[in-house]
């Protein structure tokens, strides 16, 4: 997720147009396709711990990273769960592989969402249902579509951005339904239309399953998802306690050239977008869970049914770039498909990734200061390209024009003012290639389709290569980038 700055960041923590699957109303029942088998190369998955460890040692010495764990499954087994860097600098603790809890951020989606579709699968929530069925409050029908549960799983509900979803001690909790009540986003488009990252989407989601279930939403959790998976550690509740709180890494921020600890954040208003804390091994066990369809021992969280549909794309924004899942984000459609979540509290940075036909799947997490939100991105994408190369595309050398120009997120706070400074900023570079310009960072794209580009780099051998794409009709051009499938950007005029 690009945010603007850190005082934004700090905000809008958490992180996201023709309908690509149709899922029935009802409980799923029918298997989704059969996919594809991509072996994993032996030599390249016996030599990720090393390659890591030296990704690792570069990123503290250079991308402000006070600590970070990383994780990875394979053949379902734990390949290795190692701890980097320090959880307390000031005391000197190092960070634990097999202890030390993080925060997830927006990763803790994903056992928001395997909870809301333990209730499709039980019948008590249809995907075609408008959301208010499920709430004792109502979200203003403001456009003539409702909001529908599936489109919190592909956060389009139509909702502006808001912040206030922090607060600086518990005594500032409130019950989750109170929140969700008292803190309703404007409107500002028709649902399913285009995805939009919607925190307070994922929260409601969450709350639906309180509601039907009848259990409060970090007991449900527990009770159905962590217990049975053996995830002893992880948790959404906040403060910590007891051995958790003394295994937590903390959260950094640099001043002065040097790592300042921070309070633990809280998060718990609306707990179901984000406010999980867990460890490596957890972490582990969830995507175990996932690559196992369902299925981790003698344990099921779903059936298989329902965790293959879970990842086929059910919308996306840009027509020829990856999409959103059934709450996951699409990260690769191919070579093999890859899916994920990230996660941003203002401390942490984090991302999972499942590449399901490989049996492969992986964890990070690190704090620091701000270059270490970057470092997390360059660390996940080390490992896709270790694992999984990829070439970069033919170049096209046909003939069509961008649209140039400057483009704002669709994913803000409608009512504020616009703030031009952080538009991103798109000008032509010869017949073929483009300069996009991000808060004065400069990257160069190549055109390799009529509409669509990719950026060039000689940063990283075996990829990913990012791609950008432009569509829509004239009078409402769009912009995506591949990486960012939970929002979209559009010219202004």
């Amino acid at each position: 997720m690009r945010e603007r700055n850190r005082s934004v960041a700090m905000r809008r923590v958490f992180g996201g147009a023709a309908l690509a699957l149709a899922l029935l109303a009802t409980a799923p029942s029918a298997a989704a396709p059969t996919a594809s088998v991509t072996n994993v190369d032996p030599a390249r998955l016996a030599g990720l711990p090393e390659f890591v460890d030296g990704v690792m040692a570069q990123q503290i010495a250079t991308r402000e990273v006070a600590g970070a764990v990383v994780t990875v499954v394979s053949g379902g087994k734990v390949v290795f769960s190692k701890g980097y860097g320090y959880a307390d600098i000031d005391r000197k603790i190092p960070v634990d592989g097999e202890k030390t809890l993080f925060r997830p951020g927006s990763v803790s989606k994903l056992f928001t969402w395997t909870a809301l579709m333990q209730q499709v699968e039980k019948g008590r929530v249809k995907l075609d249902d408008d959301v208010n069925k499920y709430l004792d409050f109502k979200i203003p029908a403001t456009y003539a579509k409702p909001i529908l549960v599936r489109d919190l799983l592909t956060h389009a509900p139509g909702l502006e951005d808001r912040g206030g979803i922090t607060v600086e001690s518990p005594a500032g909790f409130v019950p989750l339904g109170t929140f969700l009540k008292n803190n309703i986003p404007t409107r500002v488009r028709d649902s399913g239309v285009e995805t939009s990252y919607s925190n307070y989407g994922s929260a409601i989601a969450g709350y639906i399953v309180e509601r039907v279930s009848g259990e409060a939403f970090p007991d449900y959790i527990d009770r159905h998802i962590f217990s049975p998976l053996g995830m002893t550690s992880a948790t959404f509740r906040e403060p910590l306690t007891g051995t958790r709180a003394e295994n937590m890494a903390l959260g950094y921020e640099l001043k002065d050239g040097r790592f300042v600890a921070k309070p633990f954040e809280l998060y718990g208003n609306i707990m179901p977008a984000g406010s999980a804390s867990a460890t490596g091994p957890d972490m582990a066990r969830f995507m175990l869970a996932h690559l196992g369809d369902g299925a981790l021992g003698d344990a099921r969280i779903l059936k298989p049914e329902t965790m293959k549909l879970m990842r086929e794309t059910l919308h996306k924004n840009a027509p020829s770039l990856p999409g959103m899942a059934y709450g996951y984000m699409v990260v690769r459609e191919a070579g093999p498909r890859l899916v994920g979540h990230g996660g941003n509290t203002a401390d942490f940075h984090s991302f999972l990734i499942l590449a399901p036909e490989a049996d492969f799947g992986f964890f990070v997490s690190t704090t620091g200061g701000w270059g270490s939100y970057g470092a997390r991105t360059e660390l996940q994408n080390a490992i896709i390209g270790r694992v999984f190369p990829e070439n970069p595309a033919p170049r096209w050398t046909g003939t069509s024009t961008p649209t140039v120009g400057a483009y704002r997120t669709n994913r803000r706070t409608y009512s504020d003012p616009p703030q031009p400074e952080f538009d991103i900023k798109v000008s032509a570079s010869g017949p073929h290639g483009l300069v996009v310009e991000n808060r004065g960072n400069k990257t160069y794209w190549e055109q390799i389709g009529p509409q669509l580009y990719e950026q060039v780099t000689a940063a990283r051998d075996g990829g990913p290569f990012e791609k950008l794409e432009f569509y829509g009709p004239e009078n409402d051009r769009k912009m995506s980038f591949s990486s960012q499938p939970h929002v979209l950007y559009r010219v202004v005029k």
